[in-house]
């Protein structure tokens, strides 16, 4: 398994790099590999994503957001400064090709990186993602491509949450947005968060069955 950090890449630029990655990966050309990216501000929108959840298409500052119709399942979500992204690519020919064993799998390395930091998290029931009681702290949209994952999950480390009144996040209606500075109550930096993240992904997949 192999860590790659892009730092801060354009979404455009960053699923360049991870579909030529996935064909890498789904050829024995490259090893399993999770990367790490923090994106500009921009809206993603999923296979199954409605306009409708759209509500602005301008940052607080009235400059306009990008907006990106993309290849994962899920509806609307927002990426940005200070909330950590992460692609892994897995080839789930080696992993029994179950795509729900491969999110749960990704909700429990979430939940695992929050409790380092001392915030209580929690799947919900029908609803991708990690929860706390203030509400959705992480974010999960996958594809998969020759049976190699792609896209992933990103977690609200220290972002501007005024950008998620522009949107339903996740086509959630009223839905609370929390991040791990808001729960934790101190100062929490990306890359500490990478590093525990990444212990933590190892952890759940770094075995293959």
């Amino acid at each position: 398994m192999i860590l790659d950090d892009l730092g801060l890449r354009s979404f455009t630029e960053a699923y360049s790099i991870q579909s030529e990655l996935v064909l890498r990966v789904a050829h024995g050309q490259q090893d399993e590999t999770l990367q790490f990216v923090e994106h500009p501000h921009v809206f993603t929108i999923g296979r199954g994503g409605r306009m409708e959840n759209l509500l602005a298409c301008v940052d607080p500052d009235g400059c306009p957001i990008e907006l990106i119709r993309i290849n994962r399942g899920g509806d609307i979500t927002y990426h940005g400064p200070g909330q950590l992204v992460g692609y892994p690519h897995l080839d789930l020919r080696r992993r029994g090709r179950d795509v729900g064993l491969f999110i749960r799998g990704l909700e429990q390395s979430l939940i695992r990186t929050a409790i380092h930091f001392g915030v209580k998290a929690f799947r919900r029931q029908d609803m991708t993602g990690i929860w706390t009681r203030h509400g959705k702290l992480g974010f999960i949209g996958v594809g998969v491509r020759h049976w190699v994952t792609m896209h992933g999950f990103a977690l609200n480390v220290d972002p501007d949450m005024r950008y998620f009144r522009l949107i339903h996040p996740c086509g959630l209606i009223d839905c609370p947005v929390t991040s791990l500075a808001a729960e934790s109550e101190k100062m929490v930096t990306l890359d500490e968060v990478k590093d525990v993240c990444w212990h933590s992904f190892c952890e759940v997949f770094g075995r293959v069955p």
